[in-house]
């Protein structure tokens, strides 16, 4: 390519002449994504694209070489070597190796590509159990014994796959380096070996027990403390108790999701819990003693003489342990008359006779919509 019809390198990277390393790293990031060859096998310009967004980041990447350039522009890099050096092939490698999934993309200068590829530790899974908890057992804690399918190492062949007595073989298609190397321009891309899957080994002898896998589903069980006060949706965390990592990688964690059963007396709204108890119109009117319902003994409240349907009474600290505290939310009783719908003659009698004795006052208390507003324009 000429350089007088080669475009500005800054042009190529859409960037300005002052931006910084990151700037101009970044720029690169998303040209390399959107124009590299492998992403656009059928169009024949982006590759094209693709080598002209590399080349102006070989040069704007390299702090002598944008010196040189931004004094004399191309004609200041006549002579200079076209091809990135080994730092900036590492660099390479670090900015594509997540878009491709190669790992390391590019070959290091000085006959680094007949080595093997390290294969990264990877994490295990994590895994979900799903919990079902009575009322009580939510709210006063537990011990539960669970088990947990995972997969771990299996006895028979110790992880390797292979029968006892045998073992991987050499990968054929890379030699046992566990990646490919291809050449594209003056780029040497390297990809992981589809045989082996980077490992550099095939199995020729599977294990009979775990199908060469390393691994076998089993049943753990395990010993779950549930504290007290936990609710719907909560969860524990369990580490270590996933699935095994890869390529010796930690193990991922085990969730204990909880889920609790619903009470037939009593309604949890966070640390409080609510209930209600029914009352007939005598004991509302003249008061009484009751016996209210806890999550322990029962508790002794007075009702007041007048006691009106709906009315609310807070017991303290019979409610739901706090999480991590010592303290317990409030028990709330609401209160229900409840009218009776069929009445003994003696019943009858009695209501009448009191219906006389009590005043007799049928207006609204509060005044209307309607007259609100008259009052309000008057």
């Amino acid at each position: 390519m000429n350089p007088v019809a080669k475009r500005d390198y800054y042009e190529v990277l859409n960037v300005g002449k002052e931006a910084g390393d990151q700037e101009i790293k970044g720029a690169y990031r998303e040209l390399a994504k959107r124009f590299h060859p492998d992403r656009n096998p059928d169009d024949p310009t982006a590759e094209e694209k693709f080598k002209e967004a590399s080349e102006a980041y070989s040069v704007l990447s390299d702090a002598q070489k944008r010196a040189a350039y931004d004094r004399f522009g191309h004609a200041g890099l006549q002579g200079a070597s076209g091809q990135p050096n080994a730092e900036q092939f590492a660099d390479f490698g670090d900015i594509l190796g997540d878009f491709f999934g190669f790992g390391d993309l590019f070959g290091q200068a000085g006959g680094g590509g007949g080595q093997r590829r390290r294969t990264r530790a990877q994490r295990g899974e994590d895994v979900r159990y799903d919990l079902e908890l009575s009322f009580e057992d939510a709210m006063f804690g537990m011990s539960a014994d669970i088990q947990v399918p995972r997969m771990e190492r299996c006895d028979h062949c110790k992880g390797n796959g292979s029968e006892p007595g045998s073992g991987p073989s050499q990968c054929p298609t890379c030699h046992g380096r566990g990646e490919v190397l291809y050449q594209q321009s003056f780029l040497s891309i390297r990809r992981t070996c589809s045989t082996c899957n980077g490992s550099g080994q095939v199995i020729r002898n599977p294990c009979g027990e775990c199908r060469g896998h390393g691994y076998k589903q089993v049943q753990r069980k395990l010993k779950v403390n549930i504290p007290s006060g936990v609710d719907e949706g909560n969860r524990l965390r369990l580490a270590g108790e996933g699935q095994p990592g890869a390529n010796g990688g930690p193990p991922g964690d085990l969730y204990v999701f909880l889920k609790v059963k619903e009470h037939p007396f009593f309604e949890r709204q966070e640390n409080d819990l609510h209930c209600t108890i029914p009352l007939n119109v005598a004991q509302a009117a003249l008061g009484c003693e009751i016996e209210v319902p806890t999550l322990g003994q029962p508790h002794k409240l007075k009702i007041p003489e007048g006691t009106q349907n709906g009315a609310q009474f807070k017991i303290r600290h019979q409610g739901v342990a706090i999480l991590n505290s010592n303290s317990r939310g409030d028990l709330y009783v609401h209160i229900s008359v409840k009218m009776p719908t069929r009445l003994t003659r003696e019943q009858r009698k009695l209501l009448e006779q009191l219906r006389e004795t009590l005043p007799v006052d049928n207006r609204p208390s509060e005044k209307g919509l309607f007259e609100k507003v008259k009052d309000y324009f008057l």
